[in-house]
């Protein structure tokens, strides 16, 4: 009996010494000003001189008509940049909080969304659509119109991660590792049916394939956040109830399933979210890369590993970086535009090495 008390007693002791719960709470609240600095700074970046002050004075006077927005204004900013903006902020959040989610469901720091073959699903999807469109596929561009690409990219995402389940999992037990290795394959073989339609398409087909899949926020309007947005705020808003269960699966599946962890549904679940996220935000963004990897990393070496403020700081951190980067592509070489996977992996690759000279343990398995 003494030493259980002993054994508990260090246990709290060690508990309340690696205790980063106050530093994680108050690094969320700055990632919320962060987020809101970046917004504003988002909303006023462009070739236009268009600006955020001009849309608050828009608000602000909008009832006396003192200082209205002016028409060219009011078309950029509503039209334009706000839809770019909440898109930034959808696909920034879904990209960091898949990456952290699948992390600690592979217990993997090496895990990233395109592991599990969604973002390249997608992009076969998406490329299938831009080569075939005007041929194999034009039932679908009738049908669809302007839609059949977003839906198109869901799909595939989607039917790569039922090909995936169906393969890693036997008698109602998924196998982590196998879906790690089925992931990587299935990823390959989309890959390898992309460089097929990349080979038959004609140039201006390749110039767009280039530019969508380097990724771009481009395209953002509100009709595609209205058939995207719903997908990843449901999917973003499942994975706070997977916190818990993601700490405990830290310790082994074995130990989670003693603390009652229900470990298969927690699999299927995080893979799905993961799945609904990427694959909608690959369908309006193309390939991002780098996000799903740093963001997570960079705030583990910050607030520790504790998913109940991992995965909010993730999805806060990821709009943020994913706005700058924007950001970064609309100015610098304005008024043309750079793919933002450029500034991404630009930014992003070399960040994450100087993080892994700094902490060389991070990533011993």
């Amino acid at each position: 009996m003494t030493t259980v008390v002993a054994l508990a007693g260090t246990s709290r002791r060690a508990t309340s010494q690696g205790d980063r719960s106050p530093r994680a709470r108050a690094a969320i609240v700055v990632l919320c000003l962060l987020l809101i600095a970046t917004s504003l700074f988002s909303l006023a970046s462009g070739a236009s001189d268009a600006s955020a002050l001009s849309v608050m004075r828009g608000w602000i006077f909008s009832v006396s008509s003192a200082d209205p927005l002016s028409a060219r204004d009011s078309i950029i900013i509503y039209d334009i940049r706000l839809p770019r903006l909440l898109l930034g902020i959808l696909v920034g959040s879904a990209l960091a909080v898949s990456g952290a989610v699948l992390q600690g469901l592979f217990r993997n720091p090496l895990a990233d969304p395109g592991l599990v073959g969604v973002s390249a699903g997608s992009s076969l999807g998406a490329v299938s659509v831009i080569v075939l469109g005007g041929t194999l596929l034009s039932p679908l561009m009738a049908l669809f119109g302007n839609f059949t690409l977003p839906l198109a990219a869901f799909l595939g995402g989607l039917v790569t991660t039922l090909i995936l389940y169906r393969i890693s999992t036997r008698q109602g037990r998924t196998s982590v590792a196998t879906m790690l290795l089925a992931g990587i394959a299935l990823g390959a073989l989309a890959m390898a049916l992309t460089g097929v339609l990349i080979f038959i398409a004609d140039d201006r087909q390749l110039r767009d394939l280039t530019f969508w899949q380097l990724g771009s926020l481009a395209g953002a309007t509100w009709q595609k956040i209205g058939m995207v947005g719903p997908i990843i705020v449901v999917a973003l808003l499942t994975t706070p109830f997977l916190s818990r269960g993601l700490n405990a699966l830290a310790l082994s599946e074995a130990t989670a399933g003693h603390l009652g962890v229900p470990v298969q549904r927690l699999k299927y679940v995080a893979i799905i979210a993961v799945s609904a996220a990427v694959g909608a935000s690959v369908a309006v963004s193309g390939g991002i890369g780098f996000v799903g990897i740093v963001v997570p990393h960079l705030l583990r070496l910050l607030i520790g590993p504790d998913n109940r403020f991992l995965l909010p700081a993730s999805a806060l951190l990821g709009a943020s970086m994913l706005l700058l980067a924007d950001a970064v592509c609309r100015t610098i070489v304005a008024p043309a535009e750079l793919p933002i996977g450029i500034v991404t992996a630009t930014v992003g690759a070399p960040f994450f090495l100087w993080i892994l000279l700094r902490r060389r343990g991070v990533l011993d398995l």
